[in-house]
Formats: structure tokens, C-alpha cells, sequence
């Protein structure tokens, strides 16, 4: 199964903030879409859109664990991600399943040509993954009966 069928199931709309937002505001954005990681993005003058960074809720868990009594006011830029892992609509489920596990993270932005077109976490491969097994499970058992 590749990245842009999990995709075209869940649906490209993908959280964004600036960098310039505060832990605080990120908290809130996290908690409001009930979702573990945001991106961080820069708009430029002809509308497009800058991946700059990616912040997760174990992120800003641990500056608050570090530092509780101003992390609240901490802008977002100081602490994500700025070296961005990111998967492409044809990388396939088991490739993003080492990734994941290599590289210890569980949220992926997705590119294609540069370009932002969704994001998806290692929830979203586990239920794929399900899904297919699922299904062939379904398949099988009926061909038995038959």
C-alpha cells in the first residue's frame, strides 16, 4: 500500500502554525484538532507555503518538564524539529514502517515536488495495515466456505 492511498482515505488537511506561535498556542492547536504533532510553515508574498519545522506533544513536554515557569511563552521556532524527515505519496507502508522505527518518531509530513500534501503518524499505517489484513483475513475465510 503507498503513503497517497492512506491519503486519499484520511484526507490531505494538515495543521498548521508559524513560528512564531507560542508553546502555549500550540498546546491549545494540539489539543483543539486532538492530534500529537503540528507543522510549523512560513507563508511567502505569492501564497506559498515554507515547511520550516514540525513540533510534537513529547516536544513540548519536555521543555515544560525542563523549564515550567515560562515555557508557556516560549516561541514554537526554539524548540521544533528544523530537520524534517519527510515521506513522498509513492513511498509504500512498509518503507515508512522502518523509517518510523529507525529514526524513533511517529509523524511524517508528506511531499510531493516540494510541496506540503499531508502528513500522516505511524497510527495511520498501523490502521492501514489492519485494514489490508483485515480484509485479506474476510477474502480468505469466504473462499474457505465456498
Amino acid at each position: 500500500m503507498l503513503i497517497q492511498e492512506i491519503l486519499d482515505i484520511k484526507g490531505h488537511a494538515v495543521c498548521t502554525t508559524g513560528p512564531e506561535a507560542t508553546l502555549a498556542d500550540v498546546a491549545i492547536e494540539l489539543v483543539k484538532h486532538r492530534i500529537g504533532a503540528l507543522l510549523i510553515c512560513r507563508h511567502d508574498d505569492q501564497g506559498e507555503m515554507e515547511l520550516l519545522g514540525i513540533v510534537t506533544e513529547r516536544d513540548i513536554l519536555y521543555q515544560f518538564a525542563s523549564a515550567p515557569e515560562h515555557s508557556a511563552h516560549v516561541p514554537v521556532s526554539e524548540i521544533m524539529t528544523k530537520d524534517i524527515i519527510a515521506a513522498a505519496p509513492s513511498d509504500s507502508v512498509e518503507q515508512l514502517f522502518g523509517v518510523f522505527t529507525s529514526k524513533r518518531i511517529r509523524h511524517l509530513p508528506v511531499l510531493h515536488d516540494g510541496r506540503l500534501v499531508g502528513i500522516v503518524s505511524i497510527g495511520d499505517l498501523v490502521k492501514a495495515q489492519h485494514d489490508r489484513l483485515a480484509m485479506e483475513n474476510r477474502f480468505m475465510k469466504d473462499y474457505i466456505v465456498s
